[in-house]
């Protein structure tokens, strides 16, 4: 009986299926080294020495994105620091790996779901939208409906992996962030791009955009992030902001959206979805209150990236062909928002003057009117595409 008892103990703290066969047989000291010393065999702080006995090369994850913030980091030192040389500390402390656990540890030793890594992929950061996950507004009356690790979310559509069940994993290998890799497929290892479709027919489209430029439903877009320091704690009850790990600290912002992406060139020269990353403005409360500066412009950067909202379908032409506004080329006579009357800074979130893409760039206005000239083939096209859409009415009126 007693040894029964004592199976059925060891049996419950067994990690899940997958990993419990995968780690079957292995004593202890198997990842703790009996005598030599992991009382946490899956920390940074000893590139997971118990774990990469086995998953070698592994360790190398700490080296990258998920383990390191040099990037991060490099953005504060050029923005926020300059004002506030503990902005980090304050702010940015509390993401990017601890260790093997922190993926892998959700329920036993197991593959990360995707709730694993949404822990840490949320809000405004990429792995919430593939969800069908958008940030709401900074505002407490806006903090409603389904709460998930303790953050409220607009819902849109998710993406079509994922209502297809496709774990992130899927598409990023453990082999892949280990080497430094964003992914381990790209979207043309599974799909082969059909003829039937009228983009997929044009070479410009095929040789020179993203497949996600197109198949990005829409995307988060936080234009003006704004940090407001409280040196006393008593001003913060004029705001109804929604709290950030710092008590110095609250978050806001001057407008966010849910819409397609505007678009630039990435790195590999190829159009692709930018985001604003951050148009950063600082405001010392007490000081603004003595009549100082407030809202000071810090950075206006983009990046280049992939929104993890992939649907069948796209914009129509004149979505990319007739709209300047998406490649940060907005007509004066367009804008809606007049930010220097606002004290802001710029001439408009969606002008490239003053901005800039940090991992790639815009795309030139130059560039754009070659894009957007009415050519006989253009007009071809755009009015077979109209054919296909007066081709496919339905009737509303169903019995």
């Amino acid at each position: 009986m007693r040894w029964m008892i004592l199976f059925i103990v060891g049996f419950c703290l067994l990690p899940e299926p997958d990993a419990m066969a995968a780690h079957t047989g292995l004593v202890c000291s198997s990842c703790h080294r009996q005598g030599g010393g992991y009382s946490d065999p899956a920390s940074r702080l000893n590139r997971a020495g118990g774990c990469a006995v086995c998953h070698q090369g592994h360790e190398r994850i700490f080296d990258h994105a998920m383990g390191q913030r040099s990037g991060e980091e490099q953005f504060v030192q050029r923005s926020y620091a300059r004002f506030d040389s503990g902005f980090w500390e304050k702010n940015c402390n509390s993401c990017h790996l601890k260790g093997c656990l922190d993926c892998h540890g959700e329920k036993g030793l197991a593959k990360p779901t995707v709730a694993a890594c949404q822990r840490c992929h949320t809000g405004y950061f990429t792995g919430w939208d593939y969800s069908g996950r958008a940030p709401r507004e900074d505002n407490m009356r806006y903090q409603r409906g389904i709460a998930v690790n303790g953050e409220t979310f607009l819902k849109m559509l998710p993406d079509v992996h994922y209502s297809a069940g496709m774990t992130c994993g899927a598409c990023h290998s453990m082999k892949s962030l280990a080497e430094g890799q964003k992914s381990s497929k790209g979207c043309r290892d599974c799909h082969k791009p059909s003829q039937k479709p009228l983009e997929h027919r044009i070479a410009a489209h095929m040789e020179r955009l993203e497949c996600y430029a197109c198949h990005s439903a829409w995307a988060p877009q936080e234009y003006g992030t704004f940090y407001l320091r409280f040196r006393d704690q008593r001003m913060k009850e004029d705001f109804d902001l929604t709290p950030t790990s710092s008590a110095e600290y609250l978050r806001s912002a001057y407008l966010k959206k849910q819409d397609a992406p505007p678009l630039g060139i990435n790195a590999a020269g190829r159009i692709s979805p930018i985001r604003p990353m951050f148009i950063a403005y600082y405001t010392d409360i007490m000081t603004a209150r003595n009549n100082g500066p407030e809202n000071t412009l810090l950075a206006a950067e983009w990046r280049a990236y992939f929104p993890h909202t992939i649907r069948r379908g796209s914009v129509t032409c004149e979505g990319c062909h007739d709209n300047p506004t998406r490649f940060l080329l907005e007509p004066e006579s367009r804008r809606i928002y007049n930010l220097k009357k606002d004290g802001l800074g710029l001439e408009s979130f969606w002008s490239q003057k003053e901005q800039r893409v940090s991992n790639g760039s815009f795309m030139d206005a130059a560039r754009y009117l070659r894009m957007s000239s009415k050519s006989p083939a253009y007009t071809k096209a755009y009015v077979e595409k109209w054919k296909t859409f007066l081709n496919h009415v339905e009737n509303s009126s169903r019995p």
